[in-house]
């Protein structure tokens, strides 16, 4: 079987995020030492709002929700009111003196966003990725602090979009922090350190490895439009999510830069495709895909995902050096030196958490921007790369015009779909060395 489920929350899904209240019950607040401050509201508490009311938003406002007594969630939206009020009844099972969302502060639609910003003081951010780059931009003009889940764009001009928030947060005195959690994890911490100070000497290739299943697959509802449908099962339509480099491999990616001390790759080259995932509720993503990036030091890294039922699952990533062999998933390396952290374990899903609240109750703002934002574009650079059969190169991709239509302005839940399904109900997939970037930007059509 696998070496290592790496990438796995430990005791907090955010498909499944009612499990924390085992892990809050257990003794998470305790001993949390605030340092109380006045907020936005001009109160001591802070005033928390979703924008997303899936599994994701839900487990990272359980977590925020966890990180002190002053914590409370006062606004929520999604497009869809079915999951706004799902989200807030078991949210409000897990913490019924801290969720103090009344049905006037419950929007629904592609504008509700507005008003959750309004409302609070910290905006949680997990809906579809496409949007994340907007939303982060409007909360922070508006003066909020920000946590956004992952990938932070799905083309390079919502990337860009992201970096210029992250900027102006930093500008602004407002927190910002990423989903991409590994890096609050504290045995990762240290593998890093010893790869930094050279134990595995220079690294020379990496294989990275996020193989799983497919995303939740949500039908179709009677009545649903295309859109509102494509809207409802975002996941599966790369216009809303990127596809699944940026969706999944973005963890391994984001070690991996980080191993890398930042650096970026020079040019990538990639292969995908569909063989297994077939039907309406699938989308028009890949279901395998594989990157070969090549860096400048030398450094070459295997990266791959799959999303197909009945394989071989896998989230790993292996980090070769010239003196030794990390086992990141393990924490452990072999080589000239052998090394196995045995150290105290921790929540990064929490830890990301209690970083960005304390960092609001010290005034001391925190800003994930450059390696969230750099992270991404490595993955972005990836995907297009499959896409398109090219060989790509990061200079060229980061500057990029390209990004998925319609863009988040001209969305509407009226609009023609930027995709449709054929006779089968299967939606037109990208064709490597054949479509043109044009084509794949969308609208497709066959």
């Amino acid at each position: 079987m696998t070496r290592s489920m790496q990438g796995q929350r430990v005791g907090v899904s955010r498909r499944d995020f009612v499990k924390v209240g085992a892990t809050i019950s257990g003794g998470t607040m305790l001993g949390l030492g605030l340092h109380r401050a006045v907020h936005a509201s001009g109160s001591d508490v802070i005033k928390v709002g979703m924008i997303g009311c899936g599994g994701r938003c839900s487990g990272a406002a359980a977590e925020a929700l966890a990180t002190g007594p002053d914590v409370r969630l006062v606004a929520m939206t999604d497009v869809f009111e079915s999951k706004v009020q799902a989200a807030l009844q078991n949210l409000k099972k897990l913490f019924p003196d801290k969720v103090v969302v009344d049905q006037d502060h419950c929007f629904t639609g592609l504008d509700g966003y507005k008003k959750v910003i309004e409302a609070s003081d910290v905006v949680l951010i997990a809906c579809a990725s496409k949007y994340h780059p907007f939303y982060s931009e409007e909360a922070i003009k508006a003066g909020k602090h920000v946590f956004v889940e992952k990938p932070h764009g799905i083309d390079p001009v919502g990337v860009r979009r992201m970096q210029a928030a992250c900027d102006l947060a930093k500008e602004k005195g407002l927190s910002i922090v990423s989903g991409l959690q590994s890096r609050f994890d504290v045995g990762w911490q240290e593998c890093m350190k010893r790869i930094h100070d050279g134990i595995i000497g220079d690294i020379v290739a990496v294989q990275a490895m996020f193989l799983r299943g497919p995303y939740q697959v949500m039908t179709r509802k009677p009545g649903q439009s295309e859109v509102e449908f494509q809207y409802w099962n975002w996941y599966h339509f790369c216009w809303l999510s990127g596809d699944d480099v940026p969706q999944s491999l973005v963890h391994n990616m984001d070690r991996v830069t980080w191993a890398l001390k930042e650096e970026m790759p020079e040019w990538c080259f990639g292969l995908g495709g569909r063989s297994a995932s077939y039907g309406e509720g699938l989308g028009d993503m890949y279901d395998h895909q594989t990157v070969v990036y090549e860096y400048k030091s030398g450094a070459r890294v295997y990266a791959m995902c799959r999303t197909q039922s009945g394989c071989y699952g896998n989230s790993s990533d292996i980090i070769m050096g010239t003196k030794g062999t990390c086992y990141l998933g393990e924490k452990r390396i072999v080589g000239e030196t052998n090394w196995q952290y045995e150290g105290p374990k921790n929540n990064p899903y929490l830890s990301e958490q209690q970083a960005l609240f304390d960092s609001i109750r010290k005034g001391q703002p925190i800003n994930s921007g450059y390696h969230m934002a750099q992270s991404t574009m490595v993955t972005v650079l990836g995907q297009l790369a499959v896409y398109t059969g090219q060989a790509m190169r990061f200079d060229e991709v980061a500057k990029m015009d390209f990004q998925y239509r319609p863009t988040v302005e001209e969305a509407r839940l009226d609009m023609e779909p930027p995709t449709v399904p054929d006779a089968t109900g299967n939606y037109p997939l990208p064709k490597p060395g054949i479509s043109s970037l044009e084509w794949i930007a969308g609208p497709r059509r066959t």
